[in-house]
């Protein structure tokens, strides 16, 4: 995979200026998780994620899922079945998450017409939550993703309320800076909490997909808010996270951004999303 030396370059990244959704004030209005009109089952979806996500469930989730052995079928056919879902964790939106998609790559589509790869990350960057449609519960599917195996620190969503019945919190292995892990080990030696990112990201290896190294980040960090927003965890990266940063969080303003009830014409667009599936992720892929 090619690894750039450098983050996006100056002259070809998202600026305000831009303005995906528009002004400053409803870009303010993203990721609310105070109050609104879904914030209730959003609460409930991080707190059943916190208190059950402990270590030992993420090595389960790893064994069960990274495999690949659940569905064969194509990028095309994964991505429609997303019809069907709505994230209850997105305190934003309340439409299927297919929409999302292709919102989210035509944004970048605009702001990035030369750039394939990064247009087809927007596209499927979601479709791990196709895990919610085969039986696992969204808590284990969507949000928010953070490390497990070491404190959990002040940025992860909810953090005051929502983990007092993990029992790692409690844990003396688990609850220091570090907990497991040795500093700088790279954020590729840490376990995450088990959700859409890292699925996807073990699918995309798994079938040899020809998305370059910066893609491959924003696919299984995307959700690492307290990460590429916060700043924090920074203890546990190296050198070739540090360098991936840019592209992560260049690809979160298109992610979270673009967001909007003025839905795609899914269907006029859909064979030049097609093109780009036939290039990078052709054919049937193991799920």
């Amino acid at each position: 995979m090619r690894i750039l030396e450098t983050g996006p370059d100056p002259s070809d990244t998202y600026r305000p200026e831009q303005q995906i959704t528009g002004d400053a004030e409803k870009k303010s209005g993203f990721r609310n998780f105070e109050s609104g009109d879904l914030i209730e089952r959003v609460y409930n979806t991080y707190k059943l994620m916190h208190t059950n996500q402990t270590l030992e469930f993420v090595k389960r989730k790893h064994a069960e899922w990274s495999n690949c052995s659940h569905a064969h079928m194509t990028v095309m056919e994964s991505l429609d079945c997303l019809d069907q879902l709505v994230d209850h964790s997105d305190p934003d939106v309340d439409f299927p998450n297919s929409f999302h998609a292709y919102q989210t790559a035509e944004g970048i589509r605009k702001a990035h017409p030369d750039k394939g790869w990064f247009q087809l990350v927007g596209l499927i960057h979601d479709i791990g939550k196709i895990m919610a449609l085969w039986g696992q519960p969204q808590w284990s599917v969507v949000g928010d993703t953070y490390p497990v195996g070491c404190k959990f620190l002040n940025s992860i969503v909810f953090r005051d309320t929502s983990f007092n019945d993990n029992t790692d919190d409690k844990d003396p292995r688990y609850n220091t800076q570090n907990g497991v892990y040795k500093p700088n080990c790279g954020l590729e030696n840490v376990l995450m909490s088990w959700g859409h990112d890292e699925y996807m990201y073990r699918v995309m290896t798994f079938n040899k997909c020809s998305i370059p190294e910066e893609g491959l980040y924003m696919i299984r960090y995307h959700s690492f808010y307290p990460w590429h927003t916060h700043k924090e965890y920074m203890h546990l990266c190296n050198e070739k996270d540090l360098k991936m940063l840019p592209w992560v969080q260049e690809f979160n303003q298109f992610d979270l951004y673009t967001k909007s009830t003025d839905l795609p014409d899914v269907e006029k667009i859909k064979p030049y999303y097609q093109s780009l599936i036939d290039k990078y992720c052709p054919g049937k892929l193991y799920w």
